[in-house]
């Protein structure tokens, strides 16, 4: 049982991943985990009192984090309070600083000095006592308080008050830095509607959408979002659907036609029948999907922590060696090697990426989702980044799936009507593409009384009971299955037809390339991926659409079970460390799905079965949005990479300067806060970025 908390007014990082380990050893607690980048917690625990659950966790979170209030629902994020005590205190210190600048050498200066350091840093020093006696010792506020003191112990008052001034700063920046980044997150995935317009005879009532039930008669008028999934019974209207499927040109709707929650009226004032609850409807589903997203984290994140939890203590071991190796073996100068051991502490801190990491995935799982790509994980935009095959399925992936019928053959002593008649009797009670165009190219009524039995071959057709005969209806495949030879123009692909054991005919149908098919594959391979199709269509079918799609790996003539071995033969060939991704219609390609290192569910909002199995899922019937998944982790990955970079050059480069002497406490605290500021404006250039599609398209 898995059950969330926000935590409000959670602002440290190295703060959240301590909760995150206390809350583990809680009971009937399993495992724990902090979002830093949404405020939340997620706890996976055994039947337990909730209540006695959340104070638990409420007392937790007090002995790090005493002004963080455990919360069970998500509130708005509000702006940042400036005027708080700590702030003024903050701005009086920094005032006294001023003051003592001007102020001749001597008592009074190193007074307001001391008072300057105080009131800035009684925060800090509070915090690292209160940890101390909690036995969490390795932390920040510790850091900068054996620094600052130190810089005390030796007189140097100015440096100690501006460090921790700067500090102090530098803090307040980055609060309103990740403020930002969560407020842009945010703004992502806040497409959830509040009320709801019910019409009851001949009067409107405004209630909560949670309490909307499956048939009401709901009034949307222009400018307000779609409450629930619904059908239009009266009105026609214009749907700006790009919140959730990342499509800019808004949809028409009519009369009888299907709508989706979260969507906007444009235009027309649209009564709707509700089909689903509130927690049931697409847009709960999608927010589901990504506010639990960050709960699968990225191999890279996996290690940052892990990292993080070892380096300070290993760091604040080298500052005491520095301190005192030097002085004692090889005759140093003591407040020089302390001084240098000082600097050497605050840079240590890796506030920089314990805080930026999580926010760069966050913000490339949010910005996917603003383009109608919903990934379940950090883990999953990763491996999408490592990709290096994309394997795709045919039908209703590459293809639309809309099939229409082209030629009928027949052998003697049937004629082409025949065929067709059995056919489309055989395949009546389907509603899979292929045999609603068999019936729609039959255009005469279906004489129901005349089928006694229909059984599903999956994988094969269908096998029927016509007018006394048994009607044989799908692949070569099932014809061979029975025995049943096929004569005369037998490498025509499409539907074959027997009848009481014998051939009858085929039935040639024809499935148009999607739209942004073509070019979704020529942008894939000027990635450098390599693009492969599987499929159960014979391979002259299939080696012209992948022609005319320019894709020359095909591999055809498949059952189900047969694309799994062929998908794992192909991710056995591969010679080098890469990623194999498979991408199919969500239903019928579920165990493939499953098997890849990443599946992808292709135009698979309403299906329960995609968004299961799947590990990415596209909104839209559209193969240019696997570009946009690709294009998305490379760049999340791309920033997530530049700040580990970033963060891990500058303190190299302090630190060493710091244990030769050669850097000041100004330039350590800019190797810890100065580079966390940096590194989360930098991952909130993946939310404002735009689309490499668009760019592509202009």
């Amino acid at each position: 049982m898995r059950v969330v908390y926000n935590l409000e007014g959670l602002a440290c990082a190295s703060c959240a991943a301590k909760i995150e380990i206390a809350a583990s050893k809680l009971e009937n607690v399993d495992s724990a985990f902090v979002d830093f980048s949404t405020s939340r917690i997620f706890l996976d625990i055994h039947p337990a009192d909730i209540h006695a659950l959340k104070h638990a966790l409420q007392e937790t979170v007090a002995t790090f984090e005493p002004d963080v209030i455990v919360t069970e629902q998500s509130t708005k994020l509000e702006r940042p309070t400036l005027f708080t005590v700590q702030n003024s205190s903050f701005f009086l210190g920094m005032l006294s600083f001023i003051v003592a600048l001007f102020v001749p050498g001597g008592p009074l200066k190193t007074a307001l000095y001391i008072m300057s350091y105080v009131l800035a840093g009684y925060e800090v020093i509070y915090k690292a006592l209160r940890n101390l006696r909690q036995g969490q010792i390795f932390d920040e506020n510790f850091l900068m308080t054996i620094a600052t003191l130190g810089a005390l112990a030796i007189r140097e008052f100015p440096e100690a008050a501006s460090v921790m001034i700067f500090y102090r700063t530098g803090e307040f920046l980055q609060s309103l830095a990740v403020d930002r980044s969560r407020r842009s997150i945010s703004s992502l995935i806040a497409i959830k509607p509040e009320t709801a317009h019910r019409k009851v005879q001949d009067s409107i009532v405004d209630i909560p959408v949670e309490d909307v039930r499956v048939g009401d008669l709901l009034v949307v008028r222009p400018g307000e979002r779609i409450p629930v999934d619904g059908e239009v019974v009266h009105g026609s209207s214009s749907l700006d659907t790009s919140a959730l499927t990342g499509e800019s040109l808004p949809q028409e709707v009519q009369e009888g036609e299907e709508v989706l929650s979260g969507c906007i009226n444009l235009s027309g004032l649209l009564t709707i029948r509700s089909t689903k609850l509130a927690r049931d409807s697409a847009v709960s589903r999608i927010l589901h999907l990504v506010e639990n997203a960050t709960t699968n984290k990225a191999p890279t994140e996996d290690f940052i922590t892990t990292f993080a939890r070892y380096y300070t203590p290993v760091v604040v071991g080298i500052a005491a060696s520095i301190a005192i190796i030097p002085p004692l073996f090889f005759g140093g100068v003591f407040n020089d090697w302390f001084y240098r051991s000082l600097v050497f502490l605050v840079a240590s801190c890796p506030c920089a990426l314990v805080v930026s990491i999580p926010l760069g995935f966050f913000g490339g799982i949010g910005l996917a989702s603003k383009q109608g790509v919903l990934v379940k994980g950090s883990n999953y935009l990763q491996a999408l980044h490592e990709a290096d095959t994309i394997v795709f399925d045919k039908t209703g992936t590459l293809t639309s799936g809309h099939f229409s019928v082209q030629k009928v053959t027949s052998v003697d002593p049937f004629t082409q009507y025949d065929v067709l008649e059995m056919a489309a009797h055989a395949e009546s009670a389907s509603s899979h593409p292929i045999a609603r165009s068999i019936i729609r190219a039959f255009d005469a009524s279906i004489d129901e009384g005349s089928i006694t039995c229909i059984e599903e071959l999956s994988g094969f057709g269908v096998r029927a009971s016509y007018q006394g005969s048994e009607i044989l209806v799908g692949s070569k495949h099932l014809l061979e299955r029975f025995g049943i030879e096929v004569t005369g123009n037998n490498d025509q692909s499409g539907v074959y037809v027997a009848k009481d054991g014998g051939y009858a005919g085929s039935i040639s149908l024809m499935d148009e390339p999607k739209r942004g098919a073509r070019r979704a594959v020529e942008v894939l391979q000027s990635m450098g991926t390599k693009v492969v199709m599987l499929t159960g269509d014979a391979s002259r079918v299939s080696g012209q659409v992948a022609k005319e799609l320019g894709i020359e790996d095909v591999r055809s003539e498949l059952l189900p079970h047969q694309k799994v071995e062929e998908l794992e033969r192909i991710m056995g060939e591969k010679q080098v460390k890469g990623k194999v991704v498979f991408v199919g219609d969500g239903i019928n390609d579920a165990p493939a799905l499953a098997r890849a290192n990443v599946g992808i569910a292709m135009g698979a909002l309403g299906s329960e079965a995609a968004i299961e199995t799947a590990d990415v899922v596209l909104m839209t019937d559209d193969p240019l949005g696997v570009v946009e998944a690709m294009d998305t982790a490379r760049r999340t990955n791309r920033v997530v990479w530049q700040n580990i970079s970033l963060a891990f050059a500058v303190k190299v480069v302090v630190l060493s300067l710091g244990a030769l002497g050669m850097a000041s406490l100004w330039e350590a605290v800019f190797a810890d806060v100065g580079v966390t500021i940096l590194a989360v404006l930098n991952s909130s250039r993946i939310i404002a970025s735009k689309s490499q599609m668009e760019k592509r398209s202009v």
